[in-house]
């Protein structure tokens, strides 16, 4: 649910958005609210786990994700379904770090490998096969369908873990660090907050301003906080070890741009290619394909030659399906524009994603942080996303309007440059004569184009970048 839910929302964004006469500064907070939520509480929600006991905290996160989700399926307006998100980001908090530190106590070193590797085909598979869930919903039922969707899941997993899970007793006695907690929450707002409404109220305006400084402050101040805390939720000491380190750098520049382009390729698909919305989903058929048929292949392949090598080609290649998607964008088919960077992506994603979680989870030699450790890789993969979809959605926006008032007239620049937070979806104003309109629609297209392939560069730039992190492992530990 959690992982599907991270994805499912893409295609359901431009449909969101006509409906509830949103911005795409509005839908960025759509995806960013539960993003935020889950990003600073994930640390205290593995936390949380090791002390009450992981099987506990796991069904008690489900049952919040679950009303949580319901609340999402009745929201009225934007402003309520912002809201019900963060809420789902709290649940996800609590069960994310939970079931991964559940497997790796449950079973032995020897196996604990290809366990993961499972948990990452499975868990992959579902933010991967969310756009095509998220499709079909939307055009056979409703965009609230997304959501409703969680609730018989929920119900299932709920009787699954009364039936069939073992009791894992907590640690008694130790205190969970809500003030680092707290911090982290005000940090990763403010700097969110800065940069997803720069683009709307203008980067000089006071509250921009002081959203930002208040959110840096308070990221800096949380690094101090957490070195003299007497029960961390981010343990400094894990970071001594380079394989720790440096899978998580990678974590964070990858999925940063596997997040940006996620983020923008549905209003591609909808808004520009006129797809349907079940089409947009099934556009990432070959994500899902590849990540299927190779990610627990990887991890017990990690196992065998170590996790070096496959962390440094699957992010490279990776960097290239956004490349192909960036020069290919202006190609008429989906097949020739799409298709080749989609697979090529899926691949790179693929050899990576198992060993990147075996690696974070067998890097920590004390059983006693691994919902720690977990918690935290879960972290930085939810504060890429957070981060990116806020850059890269105040990067298209910004560009777009640049790229509107330099190809029109003096005269149809102010009533467009008003709406540019719509992005593809900006409509001419009434009034305007047929050819008027003709040179707005296609500046509307040729603008997006131009967003579209710089956002799509900066994906390749972060996920060739992130390879770097393997270097920074070493052959062996």
């Amino acid at each position: 649910m959690a992982f599907i839910d991270s994805t499912v929302i893409n295609i359901a964004l431009p449909v969101l958005q006509r409906e509830l006469h949103a911005g795409v500064d509005d839908v960025q907070w759509v995806v960013d609210a539960y993003l935020l939520v889950l990003s600073a509480l994930i640390l205290a929600g593995g936390s949380l786990g090791d002390r009450l006991g992981r099987v506990r905290v796991f069904g008690a996160g489900i049952a919040l994700f679950a009303a949580a989700s319901a609340w999402c399926g009745f929201a009225p307006n934007v402003g309520q379904l912002i809201a019900a998100r963060a809420l789902q980001g709290l649940g996800a908090a609590m069960l994310v770090p939970g079931s991964l530190a559940i497997i790796a106590a449950a079973f032995p070193e020897k196996e604990r490998g290809r366990a993961i590797g499972t948990w990452s085909a499975l868990t992959s598979l579902s933010i991967l096969a969310g756009p095509l869930l998220g499709g079909v919903l939307v055009q056979g039922i409703s965009w609230r369908a997304v959501f409703f969707i969680n609730l018989p899941i929920a119900a299932v997993v709920l009787w699954m873990i009364w039936r069939r899970l073992p009791k894992m007793e907590g640690r008694a006695g130790e205190s969970i660090d809500w003030l680092g907690s707290a911090i982290v929450s005000v940090g990763l707002a403010g700097v969110t907050f800065a940069l997803i409404e720069a683009p709307v109220r203008g980067s000089r305006s006071p509250l921009v301003l002081g959203a930002g400084v208040i959110g840096a402050i308070a990221l800096i101040a949380f690094v101090f906080v957490e070195r003299h805390a007497k029960n961390p939720i981010v343990p400094l000491t894990l970071f001594r070890s380079r394989r720790f380190t440096g899978a998580n750098i990678l974590t964070l520049l990858l999925y940063a741009a596997l997040a940006g382009a996620m983020f923008l390729l549905p209003f591609e698909f909808i808004q520009v290619r006129r797809f349907s919305p079940a089409e947009a989903g099934a556009a990432f058929l070959p994500f899902v394909g590849t990540m299927s048929l190779l990610s627990r292949f990887t991890g017990a392949l990690a196992d065998r030659i170590g996790p070096r090598i496959p962390l440094i080609v699957g992010p490279v290649l990776a960097g290239c399906g956004f490349l192909l998607l960036a020069f290919l964008a202006d190609r008429p088919t989906y097949w020739t524009a799409f298709f080749p960077g989609i697979l090529t992506l899926g691949i790179g994603m693929a050899i990576t994603v198992a060993p990147l979680t075996t690696t974070v989870m067998t890097s920590i030699d004390d059983d006693r942080h691994a919902g720690a450790a977990s918690g935290i890789n879960n972290a930085v993969a939810r504060v890429a996303g957070l981060l990116a979809i806020a850059i890269f959605g105040a990067t298209a926006i910004v560009v777009f309007g640049r790229e509107l008032e330099r190809r029109l007239p003096p005269a149809l620049r102010a009533p467009m440059l008003s709406r540019r937070t719509r992005l593809a979806e900006a409509t001419p104003p009434p009034g305007m004569s047929p050819a008027e309109r003709a040179d707005v629609q296609r500046a509307v297209a040729e603008a997006f184009g131009k967003a579209y392939r710089i956002d799509l560069l900066g994906g390749a730039a972060l996920a060739i970048g992130s390879a770097v992190g393997a270097t920074l492992m070493g052959k062996k530990e």
